[in-house]
């Protein structure tokens, strides 16, 4: 059947077992057009991954972010206020409040009350150089 054929058929006139046909023919036409084309993507795909060097692919997965600097590595940021509740909860006083010191917020408590105290550092380097 070509494309003339096709365009002149009358699908309202056809009985079942003609659109069956025409049905189980459209399948198999279908059916391998679609491997094909699964077969031709592959194929670029296997090219691609051959041609990508092998740093690009261990590297970042993300291809969008390839334009920005590396991210500032900033140092890690001690725990200013305790949960006195439960202890492990800390919050280094940035970022958001942890809900558990909004609540005691809301509820009359005051932020210094949650506050952990410092150890005394010893004296700096510094601090002995000046006095010489």
């Amino acid at each position: 059947m070509n494309s003339d054929d096709i365009r002149k058929l009358d699908l309202v006139a056809m009985d079942f077992d003609e659109l069956w046909l025409l049905h189980e023919q459209l399948t198999q036409i279908l059916s391998e057009k679609i491997s094909a084309e699964k077969l031709e993507l592959e194929k670029r795909l296997a090219q691609l991954n051959r041609a990508k060097p092998i740093a690009e692919v261990k590297g970042s997965s993300s291809e969008k972010h390839f334009d920005r600097p590396p991210r500032r590595k900033y140092p890690k940021v001690l725990p200013k206020y305790c949960n006195p509740s439960v202890p492990e909860e800390t919050w280094s006083g940035r970022g958001k409040q942890p809900r558990w010191l909004v609540a005691a917020l809301q509820s009359g408590r005051r932020l210094e009350e949650f506050r952990i105290s410092e150890p005394e550092r010893p004296p700096s380097d510094e601090a002995g150089r000046r006095q010489s």
